[in-house]
């Protein structure tokens, strides 16, 4: 749900907006967005995979859960991804930062991982996650993209070619894989059921 406003808020407004209530917002097109409250798978996937990166021994300083990201859509967005792995140039970034946001002109991370919300074609979450992001975290130059839907039982593993994403497609006990973490030994069912069973 958007919420309405006078004018379009400013990156640095954002980052500084507190109405006063618990309620989660991303930024886009200088419009603040409100977020729904995770359910608890997705938020069981974003953990259970930052476990498993943990294992690749990645530090613990490049792996960002609820961290945000500017991208550009017709103004500045801010996107919070469920889990960002980061290059160590992108980690070195947001060192020591008041707020953790990889703002544009910062290094790309080297991975975003996305857990999609219930939603239909046409709907907002659907939109937002597999039009929406896409099209801005390619406009980033993120090399990695996976969106996870939980609902339709799929992983989707971007990888940027050019300036859009090449898709690769992973259900059931298909192997996933990754360009960029090749060493990762995961099948789309761990994923979808967060390492459980």
């Amino acid at each position: 749900m958007a919420i309405a406003a006078n004018r379009r808020m400013t990156l640095e407004e954002y980052l500084n907006y507190d109405d006063g209530t618990d309620t989660h917002y991303e930024l886009v097109n200088g419009v603040l967005v409100e977020m729904g409250a995770e359910s608890t798978i997705n938020t069981q996937i974003a953990v259970f995979l930052l476990l498993c990166f943990a294992q690749l021994n990645i530090p613990a300083y490049r792996l960002g859960i609820k961290q945000k990201i500017a991208v550009k859509s017709t103004v500045i967005n801010a996107r919070e991804p469920d889990l960002m792995i980061h290059s160590e140039a992108s980690a070195m970034a947001i060192d020591d930062a008041p707020q953790a946001i990889v703002k544009l002109g910062h290094p790309t991370p080297m991975l975003i991982v996305e857990v999609v919300s219930p939603g239909k074609p046409g709907e907002d979450n659907y939109d937002r996650d597999y039009i929406e992001k896409r099209w801005e975290y390619a406009a980033r130059g993120i090399a990695e993209y996976w969106l996870i839907d939980p609902h339709r039982q799929v992983v989707l593993v971007m990888t940027l070619q050019g300036q859009s994403y090449q898709e690769q497609r992973f259900t059931g006990t298909n192997a996933i894989a990754s360009p960029t973490f090749p060493n990762l030994n995961l099948t789309a069912a761990q994923i979808l059921n967060a390492g459980k069973g």
